[in-house]
């Protein structure tokens, strides 16, 4: 079984190897039938303390970390 791979942007990087990671969806309104943007926000594990606020990343699902943290970063999207 793959893991899931999510992109969004950082919106916090004020932890010790800690990003908190801004994930957008899109989802149809079912009464409206307009596009609806959702958001979510992952607390995800960065080793080198490598990426700042505003950059765009990969997370990635993995064993828990911590209390909140249960997604690793892969890396900047491309």
């Amino acid at each position: 079984m793959s893991k899931r791979v999510l992109q969004g942007v950082v919106v916090s990087s004020k932890g010790d190897k800690t990003v908190v990671v801004k994930v957008e969806r899109r989802i149809m309104d079912p009464v409206y039938k307009k596009f609806i943007r959702r958001s979510k926000k992952y607390h995800a594990h960065d080793e080198q303390n490598a990426h700042k606020e505003g950059d765009i990343v990969r997370i990635e699902e993995a064993r828990p970390i911590s209390k909140l943290k249960r997604w690793v970063v892969l890396g900047a999207a491309s």
